[in-house]
């Protein structure tokens, strides 16, 4: 099966449909697929739910969704850098299912799992627990949480073979593989794609039965905050 795409628009065809969820990689902008981004905000399509750790900064990463009014809906982590994320929750234009990262991280790696949910003491007493089943379990109380299964995983990687096997490169691996692997449909971008062969087995941190379509362009790789020091007088 080819999973090879000349763009982000090709990878995406007949993909996109309004009211999708959408299962985004990335760590503020860490990692995120920008072209894939880029892509949904110009298919127009909305009423998106996106479960993402945060949605970017303004106006660039899954910001630019949300410039767009394209997202009905966060399922995420955190909202600190994103001014217009705040702006439209606190106005009520935009629904928020809060999550703890590592229990975000867990739904998404049960889903890719088929695990249906799983009890965790993170969040008991807290509005997270909110109208959630609760059970105690060796006298300590737990809060069920469900996996979560996207109609479309977008990732982003470093390197890739034909076949969809990814590598990660550091930090930008972060929530890139448990959103991959709860896709209905999984489509990576990459920065660069490899003859099949060319990856040692051993490095392949996700294997390429997940991903069904690739992409490979640039990327600007924009730092989300930059803080320098003072230049010391002579």
């Amino acid at each position: 099966m080819k999973k090879v795409y000349p763009s982000a628009v090709a990878a995406l065809d007949g993909v996109l449909q309004d009211g999708i969820l959408i299962a985004a990689g990335g760590f503020g902008l860490c990692g995120i697929p920008e072209l894939l981004i880029d892509a949904i905000v110009d298919s127009g399509v909305k009423d998106l739910t996106v479960a993402s750790n945060n949605a970017g900064v303004d106006n660039f990463g899954l910001g630019k969704l949300l410039a767009t009014r394209q997202i009905r809906k966060m399922i995420s982590s955190y909202v600190g850098e994103n001014a217009e994320f705040m702006r439209q929750y606190l106005s009520g234009e935009l629904e928020l299912e809060f999550n703890p990262q590592g229990t975000l991280a867990e739904r998404m790696r049960a889903g890719g799992a088929g695990i249906p949910g799983f009890y965790t003491a993170t969040g008991v007493g807290t509005v997270i627990a909110e109208g959630k089943e609760h059970h105690d379990f060796d006298g300590k109380t737990y809060i069920l949480e469900r996996g979560i299964v996207a109609d479309l995983s977008i990732v982003k990687a470093w390197k890739a073979d034909p076949s969809g096997n990814l590598v990660f490169r550091k930090t930008a691996r972060n929530f890139n593989v448990p959103a991959a692997t709860c896709g209905r449909i999984c489509v990576a971008e990459v920065e660069e794609i490899v003859p099949l062969g060319a990856l040692d087995p051993d490095t392949i941190h996700l294997p390429g039965i997940y991903v069904h379509r690739l992409i490979a362009g640039p990327h600007e790789k924009r730092i989300e905050q930059r803080t320098v020091r003072k230049k010391e007088s002579a």
